[in-house]
């Protein structure tokens, strides 16, 4: 008995390392796609309604949608996405010497918040798995549903 649940303890350390991992490779992944789409968010395309922006916002919002459904929680859609606006707050940020990478342009502002609405977006589309405000875990032997379809105490 002892040996099976050494076991159990065990297999649970490693889905908790191998998670944690995944969600680090989705940081990364996260700002990686931030220094790129930064440094090419400016092509000079449209005057009002820039193209390339707004195709960056659409790429960010697969990339986030798709790593929040693949990781099975919204988490995984935020992580990447938290790396993403890090790296663009900082390309927005002016430097000493007056440099910046998103400046206050037509682009800079529709890179900005076309990112910001799809990291928003692609978090709210992801399912929730369940409300931890009204129960505790998944129904089960121990814990019916009731007919209404909420919890019974």
């Amino acid at each position: 008995m002892e040996e099976e649940q050494v076991e159990a303890v065990t297999r649970q350390g490693a889905e908790a390392v191998v998670t944690g991992a995944a969600y680090g490779v989705l940081f990364v992944l996260g700002v990686a796609y931030g220094v790129v789409s930064g440094l090419e968010h400016s092509w000079p395309l449209g005057d009002y309604v820039p193209p390339i922006p707004i195709v960056l916002s659409a790429v960010l919002f697969g990339l986030l949608y798709g790593a929040g459904r693949l990781m099975g929680s919204k988490l995984g859609a935020f992580v990447p996405g938290l790396g993403w606006m890090l790296v663009a707050m900082m390309f927005s940020m002016k430097r000493p010497e007056g440099d910046l990478v998103v400046a206050a342009d037509a682009p800079g502002y529709w890179y900005l918040g076309g990112g910001a609405l799809a990291l928003v977006a692609a978090v709210l589309l992801i399912p929730s798995t369940s409300s931890w405000l009204v129960h505790q875990g998944p129904p089960g032997k121990d814990r019916p549903m009731n007919i209404s379809g909420g919890m019974s105490a």
